[in-house]
């Protein structure tokens, strides 16, 4: 009997209350949803909760008054907080508020709800901001779903600086995955107000999983909805859509009604969120009028793709071995333990006769030549030293080999598992105060808030392989679980966008997380050889997380990413308004600025 007996109750009473299912069709009856509507003014803000750049960029998250119970208002304020710092470079020399973006007061209000895909386990968040200075004349609706697996703002410093100010409103989607988590052990998880409740206490829960009933540590929603929310992207971008025009009536109703007829939507997104925009782009319904996607995590039919969980379980295997064999790569606080893991990864590889060498110099340099003749270039392996100290590779396999293969809670083919630990790495219960700040604090994929892997096939010399290794035959075997993987990542191939609709792409061309040879590149070559309008903007020197520049290595080899999307959405915006057609594709050739310096426009090279 499932330990969480009264899921299936719950959920169908979400249905009928804050978790609505909304028909994704040109006539969809959006007026399902409940919206809990909330104001934001005098001190509190729809961009960063009153935060402002200077409490942004303190350390510290702001506080809970009562740690084991935040409220709802403290929850949002520490969201916003994580959200930007996880994307944006707000650090003095970075040049954000100066050169590029505002973090400037824009009161408003919220409308946010929970809803669900016709068909899904698991509902979404939604947020949608409709600032004070809404322009009902212009009427228009920005869409930006979150990056990553982050919760529903994980896109602010993508679309805010951007929509809010110049009177657009803004929806938010998490688009299935965020930090809705689920304590096994005490039966307790995320409401729709962001608090926790134990699962006898509320009917709103944000995620519900279906779990054995001996099963314990941490539920996370992006690996154990059994939904594969990534293949579902572009629907959980339009559904945010229709949302928005449902709030637009409420909070303007002598405007109403506000439909994709009289409005305009255009989408904007980076990472997955990025590839969350593209997957949206295919719909043909008309719904949507323009499309900005940055460093776009995007599986297409386009000559050199190659799917997301390919390239990220290959680098997990070969990437920290290979790295030894190049010099000068960029430092990290846990450069040493990448260093040391390939040491490990080296000579593991090298016993089972996956890499051949005589000594550790022969056998990162054999490493290495794998990674080059699969396609990495030279400036996304000296990037993705990033994900190799920080365990982003295993992590993001780990994650998102559940989610393709819909496999539920105790069922990762690799068996692995989520929970709180102690200091020697053991499962233990949450605490209160954990569980509380799980909405603020996660990013979708531990580790991260005080839930972490928990790897049971851990081995010496080299800990970290046994699991590695089965992450990367799910994609390269041929076993049922192997072909249950990778028919979840057949599901999330992207079609051409629609015909007729702008779109603009643009990556970084080191880029080691996503690679511009992997994603951006192919796809965009196989829109344009359909005729369909696209523009690609290459960059040098940019790598894939805008919030590493605070590093100061990083900040002195590479650039943010923000400014050109950005400039893009303007690009966008302009074509719309019939002003100027689409830029050319442009391959922007920028320059670091150096240790100690601070960012200028001639570094950016921004294209006009």
């Amino acid at each position: 009997m499932p330990k969480l007996s009264a899921a299936c109750a719950l959920s169908l009473g979400l249905v009928m209350a804050g978790c609505a299912s909304i028909d994704s069709t040109p006539t969809a009856p959006a007026s399902l949803a409940v919206l809990q509507e909330s104001a934001h003014r005098q001190g509190d803000d729809l961009l960063s909760a009153g935060l402002g750049h200077a409490g942004l960029l303190t350390a510290a998250p702001p506080a809970f008054a009562d740690a084991n119970a935040p409220t709802p208002a403290e929850l949002r304020k520490r969201a916003l907080w994580a959200s930007w710092r996880g994307i944006a470079d707000l650090m003095p020399g970075g040049g954000f508020g100066q050169l590029y973006g505002t973090l400037q007061d824009v009161p408003g209000r919220e409308f946010s709800t929970l809803v669900r895909l016709p068909g899904a386990n698991q509902p979404h968040r939604v947020v949608v901001q409709v600032p004070d200075n809404f322009d009902a004349a212009k009427r228009c609706v920005v869409v930006a779903p979150s990056s990553g697996s982050r919760g529903v703002y994980g896109a602010v410093a993508v679309a805010g600086p951007w929509a809010l100010p110049r009177g657009c409103a803004l929806a938010y989607t998490d688009k299935g995955a965020g930090s809705d988590y689920f304590d096994l052990d005490a039966q307790a998880g995320v409401r729709a107000d962001g608090t926790t409740a134990a699962l006898d206490a509320a009917d709103d829960f944000a995620f519900l999983p279906d779990a054995p009933i001996n099963a314990s540590g941490v539920a996370v929603k992006h690996a154990h909805s059994k939904d594969n929310p990534e293949s579902d992207w572009g629907r959980h971008v339009r559904q945010a859509a229709d949302i928005a025009l449902q709030a637009l009536d409420s909070a303007v109703p002598a405007a109403a009604p506000f439909t994709h007829a009289n409005t305009r939507v255009i989408a904007v997104g980076i990472s997955n969120g990025g590839g969350a925009v593209l997957r949206a782009a295919e719909d043909a319904d008309g719904w949507l009028d323009g499309v900005v996607a940055g460093e776009p995590n995007v599986y297409s039919d386009g000559a050199g793709s190659r799917a997301l969980y390919d390239y990220t379980t290959e680098a997990a295997v070969l990437m920290p071995c290979a790295l030894l064999a190049i010099d000068n790569l960029p430092a990290s606080p846990l450069s040493a333990a990448g260093k040391a893991l390939g040491q490990l990864r080296c000579a593991s590889l090298a016993a089972s006769g996956a890499i051949s060498g005589a000594d550790q110099a022969a056998q990162a340099a054999d490493a290495l030549a794998r990674l080059q003749a699969t396609g990495w270039t030279a400036q996304a392996l000296q990037a993705g030293a990033l994900s190799v100290d920080f365990d982003l590779w295993r992590a993001v396999a780990v994650t998102y080999a559940s989610a393709y293969g819909r496999y539920g809670v105790g069922e990762h083919p690799c068996d692995y598992a989520f929970s709180a630990t102690t200091a020697q790495h053991a499962p233990r219960a949450a605490t209160q105060a954990e569980r509380g700040a799980w909405l603020a604090d996660g990013s979708g994929i531990p580790p991260g808030a005080g839930v972490n892997i928990v790897d049971t096939r851990m081995a010496a010399p080299d800990f970290l392989a046994p699991g590695t290794h089965c992450l990367r035959q799910l994609w390269a075997g041929n076993d049922a679980a192997a072909q249950r993987v990778q028919a979840g990542i057949a599901a999330t191939k992207a079609g051409l966008p629609s015909a007729g609709l702008p779109v603009m792409v643009v990556h970084g061309n080191a880029d080691g997380l996503i690679p511009f040879a992997f994603s951006s590149a192919p796809y965009a070559a196989a829109a344009k050889a359909a005729g369909r309008e696209l523009s690609l903007w290459q960059i040098d020197h940019v790598q894939h997380f805008d919030g590493f520049l605070a590093l100061p290595d990083y900040a002195a080899r590479y650039l943010p990413l923000l400014p050109y999307v950005y400039r893009a959405l303007d690009a966008v915006e302009a074509r719309l308004d019939g002003k100027a057609a689409l830029p050319a594709d442009a391959h922007i050739r920028t320059t670091p600025r150096g240790a100690g310096q601070p960012l200028g426009a001639a570094n950016l090279a921004m294209p006009e």
